[in-house]
């Protein structure tokens, strides 16, 4: 049904729906109006995460408490990858938890199409609306975290243990956005694709934990063999935890050409994620 905000002809209709989506329809305006309905789904997203749980949100603190306990053990003791000189714990919770942002963005956003088919099909809305209450949930979890791990640093900072730097400090900022917005945009073009072929769910959460290897989570890109440092280069998520890395301890191999990389990266594969989620949301109701 078309609405119409006086008689003067479609021009003036508030609302017009087409026989199909273009790759350019989603309207900030549209969006905005559904606000509420954002905040909505990321509370009960929330509440329902830890519904029937022991421990509520605490497992948010738990799991890369855990992670981080395992990977000392493993690559610190057993393996003996150095830390130069930084508590391997502290080491170790710098990556995992900036790990959690981008693989649980990733991971959540992916399967949009598939938790969410039920009330896709019974009422409109922007379907991207649900992929953003997923992206503020995990960064409400992420900001949990990353609480977490100023606690843990500031323990280290007046053990004298790691040196404070405001200036470095503020560098998370754009490697929080950017690593989100990747993890988004990748998010939303594999959303589409896991809503055609259920068989990707799987194959993406193994892919996602050999993704983990091959980002510099656990050790510094310097630790990377000459003959690979193309490849880790290649990553745009390996700037993203040099940087992360060098806010809180001053160590790492910062290069502004590979944060711009990451950066464009970033832009191309958001937008592009946006245009596919959007030319698709429609068909794949059908399929669902």
């Amino acid at each position: 049904m078309n609405t119409k905000t006086n008689g003067l002809g479609p021009s003036n209709w508030e609302w017009e729906i087409k026989p199909e989506t273009s790759w350019r329809s989603i309207s900030l305006v549209e969006l905005y109006s559904y606000k509420d309905l954002l905040l909505q789904l990321t509370r009960k997203e929330f509440l329902g995460l830890y519904q029937q749980t022991l421990l509520g949100p605490f497992w948010t603190l738990i799991r890369p408490l855990l992670t981080v306990i395992t990977y000392v053990v493993v690559f610190n003791k057993v393996i003996g990858i150095p830390t130069g000189g930084v508590p391997p714990f502290l080491f170790n919770l710098i990556g995992i938890t900036l790990w959690n942002l981008f693989s649980e963005i990733f991971l959540q956003t992916s399967i949009t199409f598939t938790q969410n088919a039920a009330i896709f099909s019974k009422v409109y809305f922007p379907r991207i609306i649900v992929a953003l209450s997923t992206l503020w949930l995990q960064i409400i979890l992420f900001a949990i975290q990353l609480l977490l791990l100023v606690a843990v640093y500031l323990f280290c900072y007046f053990n004298g243990q790691v040196d404070f730097n405001a200036g470095q400090g503020l560098l998370i900022f754009p490697v929080i956005v950017i690593t989100a917005g990747i993890g988004f945009g990748g998010g939303l073009i594999f959303s589409v694709l896991t809503a055609k072929y259920r068989d990707l769910l799987s194959l993406i959460q193994v892919l996602i934990r050999l993704l983990m290897f091959i980002c510099p989570v656990f050790y510094t890109l310097s630790m990377v063999p000459q003959k690979f440092q193309w490849l880790a280069n290649l990553n745009p998520l390996s700037a993203l935890f040099e940087y992360f890395r060098f806010a809180f301890l001053g160590i790492g191999s910062v290069n502004t050409i590979q944060l711009l990389y990451s950066f464009g990266f970033m832009v191309v594969i958001v937008l592009f994620g946006i245009m596919l989620f959007n030319k698709m949301s429609d068909k794949l109701i059908d399929i669902l």
